[in-house]
């Protein structure tokens, strides 16, 4: 179909371990198909090969918890050095109650659990005390921004980076892609000044293109034992920004988040 938008899932790519070549793998694993990427790709990687590759891995046997840490354990029904480690990860706690614990992660993101999580990490056998957990990149622009110009290096070819994660949502149920990381694309269109179809002049949409890709790939790249952490999307126009401004344009800023504190958080906020 003329003018089609690809979704192609990379399948192949081994279980990536801390120090791997991440954009060398990809293109290696799309050699091995008969492809490559392509100028105006934009390649989806999931966060969580990402980080394994960046180290960014922990084991839960090395980290004592705070008293903060017990206090919200047994409310949120985790492990208090898991909860440790999230609070370490965190600016902020935005919110606590039976199975809920949201916070602003210290790259600016308001998710639940700082994103620490323990899905598809390889844990030892024999001692349950000693379970590993994986947190997100240090700066995920950054990443996505690595992996562009490795791709690049190895290919010739310009292409834009989504690192994308699932992030769960205040009014609707189910996890959905979000972008973490943008590296050459705009990731918020700003459309506000534009005419619709009846010459009506556009208000206030922004569109949220990057999370509208992450999600899409998210689809592809599934969240259980799909085994597909990365999808090469094909033939999208967008436009490379000068400078990028990576995926902060697409967090809201803290005092436009009408939503940010329910009642009752104010108990577990501004302590050490």
């Amino acid at each position: 179909m003329k003018n089609a938008i690809q979704f192609l899932p990379i399948k192949g790519l081994p279980m990536i371990a801390p120090g791997d070549d991440l954009g060398k793998l990809i293109c290696e694993v799309l050699a091995n198909e008969g492809e490559q990427p392509q100028d105006g790709d934009i390649l989806a990687v999931a966060q969580k090969i990402v980080s394994k590759s960046e180290g960014r891995l922990i084991n839960l046997a090395a980290i004592e918890p705070s008293p903060r840490a017990m206090e919200i354990a047994p409310i949120v029904a985790k492990d208090p050095r898991h909860v440790e480690v999230i609070l370490r990860e965190s600016r902020e706690v935005i919110w606590v109650s039976p199975g809920i614990f949201v916070v602003e992660t210290l790259q600016g993101y308001v998710c639940a659990n700082a994103g620490v999580d323990r899905s598809n990490i390889a844990q030892p056998e024999g001692n349950p005390e000693d379970e590993w957990v994986c947190l997100l990149p240090v700066d995920s622009n950054a990443s996505a921004a690595r992996l562009r110009s490795r791709i690049k290096a190895l290919t010739g070819a310009e292409v834009a980076v989504v690192i994308n994660d699932t992030h769960g949502r205040p009014f609707r149920m189910g996890g959905v892609g979000v972008a973490l990381g943008l590296a050459g694309f705009e990731g918020l269109a700003d459309q506000r000044g534009q005419s619709d179809l009846f010459g009506y002049r556009l208000q206030a949409t922004q569109t949220a293109v990057g999370d509208e890709l992450a999600s899409a790939a998210s689809l592809i790249m599934g969240q259980a034992s799909e085994a597909t952490p990365a999808v090469l999307i094909r033939g999208l126009t967008y436009h490379t920004p000068e400078p990028d401004p990576g995926a902060t344009s697409l967090v809201r800023p803290k005092d436009k988040d009408v939503f940010r504190y329910p009642p009752g958080s104010e108990r577990w906020r501004n302590q050490g």
